[in-house]
């Protein structure tokens, strides 16, 4: 397929603001897409390249050749150019990714290289993302949409699924079982107002302690242990200690989710960065698990011993948790609590140093891969993930740094962001060192006062409040926000949404 039919189709979407209009158009490209072609239409479609790191960025794409007269490209083409760009390393690698780059953007025409450039940079804003597509390749091929997602979360991506579904039909979807060592996306958490709230909106709950550490899908199949990332990448070798946790279990076959963190004195949980710092390490990891060692903790269990159990209601599985590890592994929890055991259960876990609580629907199965309303995380002081629009260069003692960053909301239905206020509090100099690295590296205008950048940067910020604001587009803003952390386990993508932010302010906290 040419790179110009699917820019056609993007171009149409982007125009109109219909959900289903965005489905039809997507729909009927997907059922002209040749078969070697359909994982990359997917993931152009969803806004991504296939390649997570390719080491292309902005500068290198502010000078390019002039179009081609007439459009040639293929998508094949274009995806091996970057496969090829993105396994570039070493002396004289970046002058080669250029080559491979000019040689890319020579034969597109100027409509295929502006497209190409906003599909590099994550400013594809066309409206789709990859719950969309699912839903469009559901359209395509006549098939339930639960169906297709249920199949993309255990495949851990759309693409081949809709490879299976266009080439296979239904059928194709029977190859995606739960299997012991290739990751699954994790289950999600929404954001509740309050622990009141949460209960309220459960029928039947569980309370846990919400750990602020590093999120871990464990696979285990006889001797061979797999330990991976929020992000479905692979930690293993990173964590030796989780490992030999889970050797030692008495099973044989095992998929756990979970934390991992660092603690300290008293058990009590160490700053989120000592975690971060320790599983981002890969040198001289054996003296590590002496000197910074990480201890694992697990809330779920996906299989054991051969049967899938995320089917089953999560009161189920937690009850085969409970039986099958040690206590010293497990997430403190409660099981149907009153609200005055519950609150109190919550205290607690605050005065031990965690971040709070989260309440779950003892009745829901595993739905791998959403942010559904059968989990809430309850903090004592609201916390969003946010999106970096902006930020203004400091003065005074700041000077030289980007300081006050612009936040902004997903917008679930376009893909665009929604600015919701400024902040620069709760930025160590660490921090804002690091921020002007990371932003300038993304920017994309600077007017020596304020640098716009390209919204890839998620930030964790903490607020007192959500008021109502009609200086901003969304019409709300957030009261006394401050950054606690950044989030690179997450993409734009991954951050809350403006409904969510909403849905704070009607319930008046």
């Amino acid at each position: 397929m040419l790179l110009a039919d699917l820019v056609d189709a993007s171009r149409a979407m982007a125009s109109d603001p219909s959900r289903r209009g965005k489905k039809k158009v997507m729909a009927e490209l997907l059922r002209h897409v040749p078969p070697s072609e359909i994982a990359i239409a997917v993931s152009y479609l969803s806004g991504a390249l296939r390649q997570r790191r390719t080491g292309v960025g902005w500068a290198s794409l502010r000078s390019r050749p002039p179009g081609a007269a007439e459009a040639s490209l293929n998508l094949f083409e274009v995806d091996e150019a970057f496969a090829r760009a993105a396994s570039l390393s070493g002396g004289g690698s970046a002058a080669e990714r250029r080559g491979v780059m000019e040689g890319l953007f020579s034969r597109a025409t100027q409509e295929e290289q502006d497209f190409l450039v906003r599909l590099v940079s994550g400013e594809l804003r066309q409206g789709a993302l990859a719950a969309l597509v699912a839903e469009a390749l559901a359209l395509a091929t006549d098939t339930d949409v639960g169906l297709v997602r249920r199949a993309s979360m255990l495949a851990g991506g759309l693409g081949p699924v809709a490879e299976a579904l266009l080439i296979e039909g239904q059928q194709g979807l029977d190859r995606y079982r739960l299997q012991v060592g290739s990751p699954v996306q994790p289950m999600l958490a929404q954001a509740a107002g309050s622990l009141e709230e949460a209960m309220a909106r459960l029928p039947a709950t569980a309370v846990e302690w919400k750990l602020d550490g590093i999120r871990i899908q464990v696979h285990r199949a006889g001797s061979e242990v797999s330990v991976f990332s929020r992000s479905l990448d692979r930690l293993t070798h990173r964590v030796p200690e989780i490992v030999n946790a889970v050797l030692s279990l008495p099973n044989e076959a095992v998929i756990l989710d979970g934390e991992a963190i660092r603690l300290g004195d008293a058990d009590r949980p160490l700053p989120f960065q000592e975690t971060g710092r320790r599983v981002a390490t890969r040198e001289d990891v054996p003296a590590l698990t002496s000197t910074a060692p990480l201890s694992a903790f697990f809330f779920d269990v996906l299989h054991l011993d051969g049967e899938d159990l995320i089917d089953r209601p999560a009161e189920e599985r937690f009850r085969i948790l409970e039986a099958a590890l040690p206590e010293r592994f497990l997430v403190p929890r409660l099981i149907r609590p009153s609200a005055e055991s519950a609150a109190e259960f919550s205290r607690d876990a605050l005065a031990r140093g965690h971040e709070g609580v989260i309440v779950k629907d003892l009745a829901a199965p595993y739905e791998a891969g959403r942010r559904g309303g059968a989990w809430l995380k309850v903090k004592p002081h609201h916390t969003l993930d946010l999106v970096v629009l902006a930020a203004e260069w400091g003065h005074g003692r700041r000077q030289g740094w980007l300081s006050n960053l612009h936040l902004g909301a997903r917008n679930a239905e376009t893909g665009e962001f929604v600015m919701l206020g400024k902040t620069f509090k709760g930025l160590t100099d660490e921090m804002l060192t690091r921020q002007t690295s990371a932003l300038l590296a993304l920017r994309e205008s600077d007017n020596g006062w304020l640098v716009r950048v390209r919204p890839e940067l998620v930030v964790e910020v903490a607020f007192d409040g959500v008021q109502r604001s009609p200086r901003y587009p969304g019409g709300v803003a957030l009261r006394f926000a401050r950054v606690v952390r950044y989030r690179d386990d997450k993409r734009s993508w991954e951050a809350d949404t403006i409904d969510t932010v909403r849905r704070i302010f009607s319930s008046g906290r």
